[in-house]
């Protein structure tokens, strides 16, 4: 434990982050995240990841006067293949630093650097959408952004909304006589069906099926899954995670076989009838790069882009080394998009549990 002034770090370890003796300082944690409406700063959020992909969680909360008034959840990621890793979060586009003052979060950041410095990782990212400023944050990356939709009352409003190619594809999905089909564990074969075939096709490599079953399980009321079925055959699916007043789809696919049949159009359509249902208020897209096929398909139904900065305290090499958007991976990418589908299951998850 450290002090500076009147705020106080406490950390949690991650021997100690679950054993039964912590249950009531996360339930203070996670009350704190609830008010200042930093859903993926939620430490079941750290639980889930650290559990489904194999990481150690590490949490840092400030007090003063003892109030919380601040937290980092962070995961320390070690592979043999790409080395160590501090990042808050991995999976999710959001975590970081959640502070009502500077004060609080500056004292975060420096135990965090120190920590990294302990670990010996390669660098330690904090992945904000506004920037924080600290001596120890010097690279930053903004070229993706959030893309974000306003949602309305209710459902028959949203589609007022839509430009009429965006009504017609939906249409022509509906036409297909598919059936949608929401759930949970009792899903989740199905989803990773879809989910794991299509990273295959894009050249990445899968996340274990473990991950979303500990999404699921610590998030019982908020996650859930959609399913498009062609017949009994999964077709289109995606995890979907309601926090407060915002609905976000982590993770979503359909398979390439049936992109010409505007699946994803009725898919996406079903989901955002669903965070309207639920009485959310926006819904998140996801990331990504300005003006790319994604941020294209993102921007027809309405979403609008919002930054992201992940910022960086880097040590060993450049922060973009292992990222697919460097380049360096092209081989890689086409050599994994003809392996067998089993063996993509199989090996996936040990590789891309190492990349942050």
């Amino acid at each position: 434990m450290s002090t500076a002034t009147d705020v106080v770090i406490e950390e949690i370890s991650p021997d100690a982050w679950y054993a039964p003796a912590q249950a009531e300082r996360l339930r203070q944690w996670q009350d704190f995240t609830t008010r200042h409406g930093a859903y993926w700063s939620d430490p079941r959020w750290l639980t889930a990841l650290c559990r489904g992909l194999g990481h150690r969680p590490y949490g840092f909360l400030a007090r003063r006067e003892g109030q919380i008034v601040g937290v980092l959840p962070l995961a320390s990621m070690n592979t043999f293949l790409f080395g160590r890793f501090l990042v808050s979060l991995p999976y999710v586009n959001t975590s970081g630093v959640v502070s009502e003052d500077s004060e609080a979060a500056s004292e975060l950041i420096g135990n965090a650097q120190r920590l990294a410095d302990t670990l010996d990782v390669r660098y330690l990212e904090l992945r904000h959408e506004t920037e924080f400023e600290h001596p120890a944050l010097t690279e930053k990356l903004t070229t993706k952004v959030h893309m974000r939709l306003e949602l309305t009352e209710s459902s028959d409003e949203l589609w007022k909304t839509f430009k009429p190619k965006v009504r017609n594809q939906i249409r022509k999905g509906e036409k297909q006589e598919f059936t949608v089909r929401w759930g949970g564990l009792d899903e989740l074969d199905s989803y990773y069906a879809v989910f794991s075939e299509n990273m295959r096709d894009l050249g990445t490599p899968v996340f274990s099926r473990e991950l979303f079953r500990q999404i699921l399980e610590q998030f019982p009321d908020e996650a859930e899954l959609c399913t498009v079925f062609d017949g009994a055959k999964p077709i289109a699916a995606a995890l979907l995670a309601h926090g407060p007043d915002m609905t976000q789809v982590p993770s979503a696919s359909s398979l390439k076989a049936y992109n010409s049949s505007n699946v994803n159009m009725l898919m996406y359509w079903n989901l955002l009838c669903r965070s309207v249902e639920r009485g959310q208020r926006r819904f998140d897209f996801g990331r990504s790069s300005e003006d790319s096929s994604t941020y294209r398909f993102k921007k027809q139904w309405g979403a609008v882009p919002e930054p992201a900065v992940w910022q960086y305290y880097p040590r060993k090499g450049r922060v973009t080394d292992v990222r697919r958007e460097s380049g360096k991976f092209g081989y890689f990418i086409a050599a994994w998009q003809r392996l067998p589908l089993w063996l993509s299951r199989q090996i996936g998850p040990s590789i891309v549990r190492g990349i942050p």
